[in-house]
């Protein structure tokens, strides 16, 4: 009854990863500003993009042993427990965040080539390759971490700009959330034939995203930002007297 008057439920809980970035503030900060169309402190110009990107890893092609039987009214549609996996891709993707574009490839495994492999596929196509600038905003996964990539795409693409997240920050990407959208959507039973209809089934969505999406309405601000730093600061202990 206490419990129930207090409202708190000692048997729910849920799992987080405390800010230790020492400069999660900054890189956090960069990243919404890029949303707001701001760099720097001033308007990023028409001829300047800001592009979102991530790996989505091992999608398998699940073969079920016997077919899904389709739905019928009031019966959801049923899917064979027992399967055979018949391989996996990566699936790589950048998401324009103002244009609501997304460009994405599957290869065999992550790592530097494919994802310079995807750059190159963007950066090779109007508006970007005659861009003034183009940011691309990442995580700090094996793909694309620290300096050595910086200095990979820089000396490849005069015009692009990487711009590293906070580590342990991917809801500031936005391409997770399209990425959520394609679990969904399209890998969601996983029910496949083949290894390439999962490629198939997957660059077909982009194209179908694309003709109806809109940018994402992205309301999270610097203002935010510092309120939920200021939130998870360490706070002093109260100091007990002495009676």
């Amino acid at each position: 009854r206490w419990l129930h008057e207090d409202a708190i439920r000692p048997w729910q809980h849920r799992t987080w990863i405390f800010p230790r970035d020492p400069q999660f503030a900054l890189k956090a900060g960069r990243i919404l500003d890029l949303y707001a169309r701001r760099w720097e402190g001033r308007r990023l110009r028409g001829d300047e993009f800001v592009l979102s990107t991530d790996e989505k890893t091992s999608i398998q092609a699940r073969v079920r042993r016997h077919p899904t039987l389709p739905p019928r009214p009031r019966c959801a549609a049923r899917v064979e427990h027992e399967y055979v996996r018949a391989g996996a891709w990566a699936y790589l993707a950048a998401l324009d965040v103002h244009r609501a574009k997304v460009f994405g490839r599957c290869e065999p495994t992550t790592g530097i080539d494919p994802f310079a492999r995807l750059v190159a596929q963007v950066m090779a196509q109007p508006p970007y390759r005659d861009a003034r600038r183009v940011f691309w905003i990442m995580d700090n996964g094996s793909s694309h971490r620290g300096q050595p990539c910086v200095r990979r795409l820089t000396q490849a693409y005069p015009n692009l700009v990487p711009v590293h997240g906070p580590i342990h920050a991917s809801w500031l990407n936005q391409i997770e959330i399209y990425f959520s959208i394609l679990q969904r959507k399209v890998l969601t039973p996983n029910d496949f034939s083949c290894l390439a209809e999962v490629e198939d089934r997957l660059l077909r969505f982009q194209e179908h995203y694309e003709s109806l999406a809109t940018p994402f309405d992205w309301r999270f601000t610097r203002d935010d930002l510092a309120r939920l730093i200021k939130k998870l600061a360490p706070q002093p202990s109260p100091v007990r007297l002495a009676a």
